[in-house]
């Protein structure tokens, strides 16, 4: 009788710790079926794997990534897409996914809730460094958030404790400023104005049928190695645009302000 009882007792109690015990982290290693497939779709396939889309953003090459967060097992992985296509799928820190210590920002409400939750909004990600990890040093990982919120808002370079760490998050954080802006031509006023940077990663045929239909004409064109350059000026409304075009699409559209074929 009491074999049997100690028994039921061990089976009752290792039951239980199956039952609580998380399953094993899904990391990018096992993600990796999901590279090459449109972001849509591997946006799905994340999301029926249990994880859940926290933040993302654009930089100056068109390159888009995104943090998801599995919360059944406290992991975060970064999704790297290029033209609608996912590039690749990395693991990333807790604290790209604004979770670290005993637990997300958000629970830490109760304590602090707009400084909590509004550093946690505002925090460089792993691929702003050069190497896509943040800094060892905790120390210097500081400097290097300075840094970056000073770039990125456009406030003065005031790197008082001359550290390499701050000049190199405010150059990451005035890089991800101007990607942030690409939308806009930096004039001001009411004068008309015409949208291009929607054609990044546009294949090339088509991406100069739309310039023409929005009223660009191409007035320079010449080729460096295996990549052409276009010069597209608006005469409606002065606008000079470059084209980089690589492998048969548009690599980067950017206003470069003037050129001498811009007339």
């Amino acid at each position: 009788m009491h074999v049997t009882a100690l028994g039921s007792t061990l089976a009752s109690v290792a039951a239980l710790v199956l039952a609580t015990t998380p399953a094993f982290a899904e990391k990018a290693s096992q993600l990796t079926t999901l590279n090459g497939l449109p972001a849509d779709g591997a946006e799905s396939a994340l999301i029926s794997r249990g994880f859940t889309y926290i933040t993302g953003n654009t930089n100056q090459m068109g390159y888009t990534y995104s943090y998801w967060w599995d919360a059944s097992d406290r992991n975060c992985v970064s999704v790297e897409a290029y033209g609608g296509t996912v590039e690749t799928i990395t693991d990333a820190s807790d604290k790209d996914c604004h979770h670290g210590g005993n637990g997300s920002a958000a629970a830490a409400v109760g304590v602090v809730a707009g400084a909590a939750i509004l550093g946690a909004l505002l925090s460089h990600k792993s691929h702003h460094h050069d190497d896509d990890k943040h800094l060892s040093d905790a120390q210097a990982e500081q400097f290097y958030e300075r840094g970056y919120n000073d770039g990125l808002y456009n406030a003065a370079y005031h790197n008082y404790d001359n550290n390499d760490a701050y000049s190199s998050g405010y150059r990451a954080g005035v890089d991800q400023r101007s990607a942030n802006l690409r939308h806009h031509s930096n004039r001001g006023g009411y004068g008309g104005y015409a949208q291009f940077a929607d054609l990044q990663g546009a294949r090339a045929a088509g991406g100069m049928s739309e310039l023409e239909r929005r009223g660009f004409r191409q007035v320079d064109n010449f080729t460096s190695g295996n990549t052409r350059y276009s010069i597209q000026y608006r005469p409606a409304s002065r606008q000079c645009v470059q084209v980089t075009i690589a492998d048969g699409r548009f690599y980067d559209v950017r206003d470069i302000g003037q050129n001498p074929n811009c007339r």
